[in-house]
């Protein structure tokens, strides 16, 4: 008699069953391979969107060239601003640049190129308020209110003798130009200052 004992424990399984569950682990890994390259890629876009918005508030800004004040009775009554855009910087449209403010008498925000500034310029190729190119140079012009008047002007005094002024141009991007101006001690018979 010949009698074979079965290692029961190195015995391979076959079967449905185990067909089954092999399938249905392929079948688990495939979706969580899929899970994990779409939150991948989310999270790609996602970087590269704030890496772009990051990038346009240190770049995107405007540098200003010179500042100068009109005197009119032995005060500055308009402020004219001469600008470019920052190395580096995209297309700026300068209709969509807030600026800020601050003097003595308190904060003043607004728009530029709304009716409390305008906007000249000095060199551009095009007819629009869109700093295009380094060369571009425009003048954004600050007038104090007149005497009376409510609704004209920045809301503010003609800038005395000795008044500092700081003033803050954002870009639509959000990048921040900040700048000190400081009005001369003595305006006595002068029809211009640089500030």
């Amino acid at each position: 008699m010949n009698n074979k004992t079965f290692n029961t424990e190195t015995r391979g399984q076959v079967g449905i069953g185990t067909l089954i569950v092999f399938i249905a682990m392929v079948l688990v890994a495939a979706i969580a391979a899929g899970v994990l390259i779409n939150t991948a890629g989310l999270l790609q876009t996602q970087a590269e969107a704030t890496g772009e918005e990051t990038q346009q508030q240190v770049s995107d800004r405007i540098q200003i060239q010179s500042a100068t004040g009109s005197v009119d009775d032995d005060s500055v009554d308009e402020v004219t601003v001469t600008v470019t855009k920052s190395p580096g910087a995209d297309d700026i449209d300068l209709e969509e640049v807030t600026y800020e403010f601050v003097t003595d008498d308190g904060v003043i925000t607004g728009v530029v190129g709304e009716e409390q500034t305008d906007i000249a310029f000095i060199t551009r190729d095009t007819d629009d308020e869109v700093i295009t190119d380094r060369s571009d140079r425009y003048e954004l012009i600050f007038e104090a209110d007149d005497a009376g008047s409510e609704d004209d002007g920045l809301g503010t005094e003609n800038l005395e003798p000795g008044e500092n002024v700081q003033l803050t141009l954002t870009t639509a991007a959000g990048a921040s130009t900040v700048t000190e101006l400081r009005v001369p001690d003595s305006l006595v018979d002068r029809e211009a200052v640089s500030l």
